[in-house]
């Protein structure tokens, strides 16, 4: 029998290649966030999936030729991409890269492109793979282009898996088996197909080979852990490593770790050994030494701005969002808590703690006042009702990681007017919401967040939101505080004692006198003052618009806290970059812009290139026309993608269950969707199920999904779970026809052309990843679904002209 004339094997191949590639991306990006951070790595990844782009041009010039030799050639494709997937990995992290340097050393520039090159080979191998299918088996294209989706959906799920199963490395040597096997399977249509089970033996013993520091991802040498290695006899004591971070845990014996955010310069203290806890290399945590009691050893511990709001409850329930190791836990217990309920989404950080480390750290987690739950912080809000007295957000990136941008394009649902409200919700009679950030100059952050504070208690139906907020200030943090309650006079006089008392100064509360707001850390123009008073006053948004950076309040739909970017600013701090103003000029939004600026001239030559052939070998009418049709469709599946992962990953409240949910349900049933697609254009125009994206989208992101998310917020992630893949699956079904439709019209019409339109459905994808977050950070995701919504009606006006009634 014909390999042309069975469909099982083939189809089985293109699945599992779809889902080997999708767990590869999901992987890289894990990898790359540590090697790098993970902003550049999502934009690298992004600009690497033109890979996809390529194969269209690759097989649009040659597509005929390699019709002929299919199967080697889908088969070599395929092992191409497993032995690729790996070794340009091993090659790209030795790339001498460091996105930090890009806004000054023009060379770094270089350096990043050689990464796109490397990183995009095997998505090019993947790519064309599929796009050989779609074009030997151009009469199968909705059953072929169904076993790509479901095959993706599969893929993002196993790498999940994956990642909490096994070590990173091991993750890349399953890849590279899976490649082999769909190399092999396809062979189970040829007349000999042993040739399959020696493709997979072959890819069993070439993942079992690889050297493993080959694949283990080496941190980037600015990075906070490779840093502090280089002190004498600092080394890694434990490691562990899943979805949610690569963890680090080192000892220093010779020069002792003393991380202490805002200590006050006044503290003689030596702080309490410690041990560090890197998170992907960065964002350092401590365990500390504790005996299990009140000591005076850890009297330092009341000497820093988070130490405030002590000094206005007394014996608080507290409540710790993102406790980590433990070290906001450990105050709160030294300055009088009688119960804290401490909430971390990693479990792996809290049993480093807890067990690893537990009589190093006092049994401090099985201490009988404090529950552990291992939750994401607004979810725990969310789900529950109970109160308390007081409730912490410990600093939650790295000092110099916030001072570079470097998460500027990041989501962060915990600093939003939302967050902050339902926070404040959460408080008793009495209680205190204290948020501690790193301090910057001149101020981004702690602007941001006091205007965040201020439109939330305004939201709430405060008409004074000034006497519900208190600021201090040290050398390098800043803490907010929030009540429910008025601060009196008797409150006041306490805030202005502790600042005097350890030399912080206070940036505001009721009644603060200019002359008391910059005596101890000095600076020209005491800005947070002047800034927290013109948001109080009568004119918040001139002062916003006024102001050289973005801090306007972040929102659930703007959830880009970590963004201070200004187009109008620019000019000014690139002019200044050589006297120190390249750390303000937010290394991650200007990386995201110029990953866009570099993409949409390499799709456009991506798409032109074989144009050019095609036009000459076999014209097509309305070739504009259909280009614009497949454009459209890959910009529009993106954003629905990302706008829709965003949404379910707040209502989930796990970003783990909340992305195999969202790109699962997509995915595998947009598969369903492109393989019910025949029996749809039988009967109907193509420009249908775009007409009816077009309508329904709006809808379901302005109505349903807000009536969902209002009325099961409190419900159990299982069933938040299961609700979420119901409400997707029907809106995923009919987004996986439009592009089977268009690409079967175009095997009738035109067959030289479907390569070139995969070609153009892959390049706007990676415009798409990118333009859809630049969007959500100007304009919201809530424009990014509109915009979705749009260039899906304009799909459908072109869709019901090129197919008209198909019988």
């Amino acid at each position: 029998m014909s390999p042309l004339q069975t469909r099982s094997g083939l189809a089985l191949s293109v699945a599992l290649v779809s889902a080997a590639a999708l767990a590869y991306q999901l992987l890289l990006m894990r990898l790359l966030g540590i090697v790098h951070w993970y902003p550049f790595a999502a934009m690298i990844v992004s600009l690497a999936l033109l890979g996809h782009g390529i194969s269209g041009t690759v097989l649009a010039v040659w597509g005929s030729a390699a019709r002929r030799r299919f199967l080697p050639l889908f088969s070599a494709c395929a092992a191409g991409f497993a032995l690729s997937a790996a070794l340009c990995f091993a090659v790209a992290q030795r790339v001498p890269f460091n996105g930090l340097e890009l806004v000054w050393n023009p060379g770094q520039v270089l350096r990043l492109a050689l990464l796109y090159l490397l990183l995009s080979v095997p998505f090019l191998f993947a790519a064309t793979c599929i796009g050989l299918a779609l074009i030997a088996r151009d009469a199968q294209i909705a059953r072929l282009y169904a076993a790509d989706l479901v095959g993706a959906g599969i893929g993002a799920a196993a790498a999940i898996g994956l990642m909490l199963a096994l070590s990173l490395a091991d993750g890349l040597r399953v890849v590279t088996l899976s490649g082999f096997a769909a190399a092999g399977l396809v062979w189970l249509e040829a007349p000999r197909p042993r040739r399959a089970l020696a493709l997979v033996l072959l890819g069993a013993a070439v993942a079992w080979l690889w050297p493993a520091e080959w694949l283990t991802p080496q941190v980037n040498a600015f990075k906070g852990l490779s840093k502090a290695l280089l002190v004498e006899n600092t080394r890694v004591i434990a490691e562990r490593s899943s979805p949610l971070g690569l963890l680090d845990v080192i000892e220093s014996p010779s020069v002792p770790l003393r991380h202490v955010p805002g200590l006050s310069l006044t503290t003689t203290m030596e702080p309490a050994p410690q041990l560090g806890m890197f998170t992907d290399g960065d964002d350092l945590g401590v365990i500390t030494a504790w005996d299990g009691s009140a000591s005076p050893a850890l009297d330092y511990l009341g000497a820093t701005t988070s130490a405030l709001p002590f000094a206005l409850v007394s014996s608080p329930r507290v409540l710790v969002l993102g406790a980590g190791a433990g070290a906001d836990v450990l105050q709160a217990l030294q300055l009088g808590a009688r119960a804290v309920v401490a909430v971390d989404l990693n479990p792996q950080r809290v049993a480093l703690a807890r067990e690893t480390f537990a009589d190093f750290a006092g049994h401090l987690y099985s201490d009988p006042r404090v529950r552990v739950v291992i939750a994401d912080a607004r979810g725990y809000l969310r789900a529950n009702a109970e109160t308390f007295d007081l409730i912490e957000f410990p600093p939650a990136d790295s000092l110099a990681g916030a001072g570079a941008g470097v998460q500027a394009a990041a989501d962060s649902f915990l600093y939003t007017v939302e967050a902050l409200r339902e926070a404040h919700a959460r408080l008793g009679d009495r209680g205190v919401l204290a948020i501690t950030r790193w301090e910057s100059g001149p101020p981004r952050a702690s602007l941001k967040l006091f205007a965040t504070a201020v439109a939330a208690l305004r939201a709430q139906g405060v008409v004074d939101p000034g006497r519900h907020l208190a600021a201090i200030r040290s050398w390098n943090t800043s803490t907010l505080l929030l009540t429910r309650r008025t601060l009196d006079a008797e409150d006041t006089a306490r805030i202005a004692a502790f600042c005097d008392r350890l030399a912080f100064d206070p940036v505001h509360y009721p009644g603060l006198a200019a002359d008391s707001a910059n005596r101890y850390n000095i600076v020209t123009t005491p800005w947070l003052y002047q800034g927290a008073q013109a948001l109080l006053g009568p004119d918040p948004a001139q002062y916003v618009r006024d102001y050289k950076f973005a801090i306007a309040p972040a929102t659930d739909d703007r959830p880009f806290f970590h963004n201070f970017f200004r187009w109008r600013t620019l000019p000014e701090l690139w002019r200044l970059r050589g006297a120190g103003a390249a750390a303000l000029l937010d290394s991650g939004y200007l990386m995201l812009a110029a990953a866009l600026a570099q993409a949409v001239p390499l799709a456009l030559v991506l798409v032109l290139v074989p144009l050019l052939a095609l036009r000459r070998a076999a014209p097509l009418r309305g070739q504009w026309r259909t280009a614009a049709y497949f454009l459209a469709l890959g910009l529009a599946f993106l954003f629905v993608e990302l706008a829709l992962l965003s949404r379910f990953t707040l209502f989930i409240g796990s970003p783990l269950l909340a992305a195999t949910v969202v790109l699962g349900t997509l995915l595998v049933f947009a598969g369903v969707g492109s393989a019910a697609s025949p029996f749809v254009r039988a009967r109907h125009p193509i420009g249908l199920a775009a007409t009816a994206l077009a309508i329904a989208l709006p809808l379901v992101d302005g109505v349903v999904l807000p009536v969902l998310f209002a009325n099961a917020a409190a419900w159990a992630l299982v069933p938040k779970a299961l609700v979420s893949a119901a409400t997707l699956a029907p809106l995923a079904v009919v987004m996986g026809m439009p592009f089977p439709l268009g690409l079967a019209h175009l095997a009738q019409t035109a067959p030289g052309f479907v390569p070139w339109a995969w070609g153009i459905n892959g390049c706007a994808s990676v415009i798409s990843a990118l333009l859809a977050v630049l969007i959500a950070i100007d304009f919201g995701y809530g424009s990014v679904i509109f915009a979705a919504a749009a260039l899906y009606a304009f799909a459908a006006m072109l869709g019901w002209t090129m197919g008209g009634r198909s019988s």
